[in-house]
C-alpha cells in the first residue's frame, strides 16, 4: 500500500469522533439507549491505536437496530415482524455474522430516526398461561430476563461484585413491579410501558456477559437455579393437588343453604301436605318397589341435587319415565331434606323410594369390615390426622372412602332383596339417552356389566393394587383390564349364588393394613367381581368429565356422562365446558335454589 494513502487512513481515523451510546431505531425503539448501569469496555483497539472501520452511508429512515459486540458498534438490518423478540433478547449477542447488514460508524453528531407513534390495542382479559407459552409476548420475555438475572445476581454476590448485584437486583424489582401491575389490571403489556425496563435489563445482561465469571462456577450455579426452580415447581404441583382435593371434599355454601331450607320447609308444611307425602305408603306404590317387571335404578347419596340431576336426567331422556323406579338411599342428616325435595318435584311419573342408611340395623361393625375398620384407631389416625408418612399422597387418605354410603354397592341384593335385576347409578352422572335397553342385556351368567376402562396401561389392575403383595400377586392378572363404577348392570340373582358380598368381605378383612391397595371402592370391586363382568358397549358410560378433556364425539354418544374426578359440576373447581350438560338438569327456578344459588 502506498506511504500517502496509509497516511491519510491514519489521518482520517484520528479524526473519527469517539464511540457513543448505541442509539436503536426501529418500529419499537427510536430513542437513545439509555447508559447501562455500570461501565460497558469500549470498542478493542486495532494495532497502532486506531479504531476498527466500518462502512458508511447508513440511512437514518431505513430499520436498523444498533448493538454492541465484544465492545464495538454495529448495525442490523433486521426484519420489523421479528423485531419484539430480538429486542427482548438483546443479551444473547453472539448473532450469526450472515446476518450483519453493512457495519458503519456512527458519528455524534448523526440524527436519530424520529419516534413513532404507537398504535396500542390493549387485548381484554389476561390469561397468564396464554401469555408465558408464547415466545413473543412481553410478559413471557420479562420473565426470561427476570430468570437470568437471578441467576447472575447470586453469581454476582459471590464474586463480591456487590454494585453490580445491587443494580441487577433493582431492575429485577423494576421488571417484577410491571408484571405484578399487568396481573392487577387484568390486561397485558405494552410494548410502549415495558421498552424502558426491558432495554435496562437488556444492558444488564450484556455486561454480565462481559464480567466472564469462571465458566464453571457459572454453570454450577446456574444449574442450582435450575433445580431450585424445578423443586419450587413440584411443592406447587403438590399444593395445588392438595387444595384441589379440599375443594372437592367440601360442601358448598349454596347446597348447605339448600339443604336446610328444604329442612325447614319440610316442617312448615300444612297438614295436608303432610298427609300427601304419607301417602306414599300406599299398597300401589310398595307392589311398584317389588314389581321386576318395571326398571329399578338405585342411587347413594348425600347430595341431594347431584341426585336430583340423576334421576330427573333419567327420566326426561326416558320412553316410558312412568316404567323408572329409583331407590335412593342416603343418611340420617339428609334423610328429610331429601323426602322433601322428591315429594314435591314431578320427574315424569317415576316412582321414588327414599330410605336412610341408618335403617339398615343389620349393617353393623361385626357385619360390615369397613364399619369394623372405621373403630380402629389406627384407620382413623390413617384417614383423619394425615397420617405422618408423607409418602402418602393425600388422595389416598380422603375420609369419604371409608363412608358406608360410598360401600353400600357392594350390599345392593340385601337392600333389595325382592328385586332380581337393577342399574347402579352414581351421583355424579348425567344421563341423555334412555337407558331401558340396558335391562334387556344378557349378562352370559355374569353378576354385572360395565364398561372397561384398559384401553390405556394405566386403567389395567397393576395401577390400583399392590402386585409386590403375594396374595395379589398369586391370584390376579397385572394385565387384566379394570373397570368403572358409575353406571354397571346389576344381576341380583347371580350376586346372591356367587355370594359377591361374601367375596368382598374376605378382601376387605385382609386389607386392614392398607397393604393391597389404598383408594376408594373400585380396588375391592376388581377383587370381588374378578372374572364375573361382562363387558358393555364404551357409548352406555363415559368417564372423565371431571377431568380435563374428552373427545367430543364421545360426549354426544354417550348413554351416561360420568364426572369422574375432583372437578365436579356443581363445584366452583368444575371444567365450565361440560357444566351445561348438567346445569340443564337443575331446576334452578325453583324459589330454594333461587334463594341459596342467587341471592347473596
Amino acid at each position: 500500500m502506498p506511504r500517502t494513502q496509509r497516511a491519510r487512513e491514519r489521518s482520517a481515523a484520528a479524526a473519527a469522533p469517539p464511540p457513543v451510546t448505541p442509539v436503536v431505531s426501529s418500529r419499537l425503539l427510536q430513542r437513545q439507549l439509555p447508559p447501562p448501569l455500570g461501565t460497558l469496555p469500549g470498542p478493542p483497539e486495532l494495532p497502532g491505536g486506531h479504531s476498527r472501520h466500518f462502512g458508511k452511508n447508513v440511512d437514518p429512515g431505513s430499520d436498523l437496530i444498533i448493538g454492541l459486540d465484544r465492545g464495538s458498534l454495529y448495525i442490523i438490518r433486521i426484519d420489523l415482524q421479528n423485531l419484539d423478540r430480538m429486542i427482548v433478547r438483546s443479551y444473547d449477542l453472539d448473532r450469526d455474522p450472515d446476518n450483519l447488514a453493512e457495519i458503519t460508524p456512527i458519528s455524534r453528531n448523526a440524527p436519530t430516526q424520529a419516534r413513532r407513534n404507537y398504535a396500542i390495542t390493549i387485548p381484554q382479559g389476561l390469561n397468564v398461561t396464554d401469555e408465558m407459552l408464547n415466545p413473543n409476548s412481553i410478559t413471557r420475555q420479562l420473565v426470561d430476563q427476570i430468570s437470568l438475572a437471578k441467576a447472575h445476581l447470586v453469581i454476582a454476590k459471590e464474586s463480591n461484585n456487590l454494585q453490580f448485584a445491587g443494580d441487577l437486583a433493582a431492575q429485577i424489582q423494576n421488571s417484577q413491579a410491571l408484571l405484578s401491575a399487568a396481573a392487577t389490571r387484568q390486561y397485558p403489556l405494552t410494548t410502549e410501558e415495558s421498552e424502558t425496563s426491558i432495554r435496562n435489563m437488556a444492558a444488564l445482561l450484556y455486561q454480565a456477559q462481559q464480567l466472564r465469571y469462571d465458566a464453571a462456577t457459572s454453570l454450577v450455579k446456574m444449574k442450582g437455579q435450575v433445580q431450585s426452580l424445578e423443586d419450587k415447581s413440584k411443592e406447587e404441583a403438590e399444593k395445588s393437588i392438595k387444595f384441589g382435593q379440599i375443594a372437592a371434599e367440601e360442601l358448598p355454601k349454596a347446597l348447605h343453604c339448600f339443604g336446610i331450607r328444604l329442612t325447614m320447609d319440610w316442617f312448615e308444611r300444612q297438614s295436608p301436605d303432610r298427609r300427601r307425602i304419607k301417602d306414599t305408603t300406599t299398597t300401589r306404590y310398595l307392589d311398584k318397589l317389588r314389581d321386576n317387571s318395571l326398571h329399578h335404578f338405585c342411587i347413594f347419596s348425600d347430595n341431594i341435587l347431584a341426585a336430583s340431576v340423576v334421576v330427573n336426567s333419567t327420566t326426561t331422556n326416558a320412553n316410558h319415565p312412568d316404567r323408572l323406579v329409583f331407590h335412593l338411599v342416603t343418611d340420617e342428616v339428609n334423610y328429610i331434606p331429601m323426602r322433601a325435595w322428591f315429594s314435591t318435584n314431578s320427574f315424569g311419573g317415576a316412582t321414588i323410594e327414599i330410605q336412610k342408611m341408618e335403617d339398615f340395623t343389620w349393617l353393623n361393625a361385626s357385619y360390615a369390615p369397613v364399619l369394623k375398620q372405621l373403630q380402629d384407631a389406627s384407620t382413623q389416625s390413617f384417614y383423619f390426622s394425615g397420617n405422618k408418612d408423607s409418602r402418602t399422597p393425600i388422595k389416598f387418605r380422603n375420609p369419604k372412602y371409608l363412608s358406608m354410603l360410598n360401600h353400600l354397592r357392594f350390599y345392593i341384593p340385601e337392600l333389595f332383596p325382592a328385586l332380581r335385576m337393577i342399574v347402579f347409578l352414581d351421583d355424579d352422572v348425567v344421563v341423555q339417552k334412555d337407558l331401558s335397553a340396558l335391562f334387556s342385556i344378557d349378562l352370559d351368567g355374569n353378576v354385572m356389566g360395565a364398561v372397561e376402562t384398559c384401553t390405556e396401561t394405566f386403567h389395567r389392575f397393576h395401577k390400583y393394587l399392590n402386585f409386590s403383595h403375594l396374595l395379589i400377586r398369586g391370584h390376579f392378572d397385572p394385565d387384566a383390564c379394570g373397570w368403572a363404577f358409575g353406571m354397571n348392570v346389576m344381576d341380583l340373582s347371580e350376586w346372591r349364588r356367587r355370594d359377591v358380598t361374601g367375596i368382598y368381605h374376605y378382601w376387605q378383612e385382609r386389607n386392614a393394613d392398607h397393604t393391597l391397595w389404598k383408594l376408594g371402592t373400585l380396588p375391592p370391586g376388581l377383587l370381588s367381581f374378578y372374572g364375573l363382568v361382562r363387558s358393555l358397549d364404551p357409548k352406555w358410560h363415559v368417564l372423565g368429565l371431571g377431568y380435563t378433556n374428552v373427545d367430543p364425539s364421545l360426549i354426544s354418544d354417550g348413554a351416561v356422562l360420568h364426572y369422574n374426578g375432583n372437578m365436579k359440576p356443581w363445584l366452583k373447581i368444575g371444567m365450565d365446558k361440560y357444566k351445561g350438560l348438567w346445569d340443564k338438569y337443575v331446576h334452578y327456578s325453583h324459589p330454594l335454589l333461587q334463594q341459596c344459588f342467587f341471592s347473596h
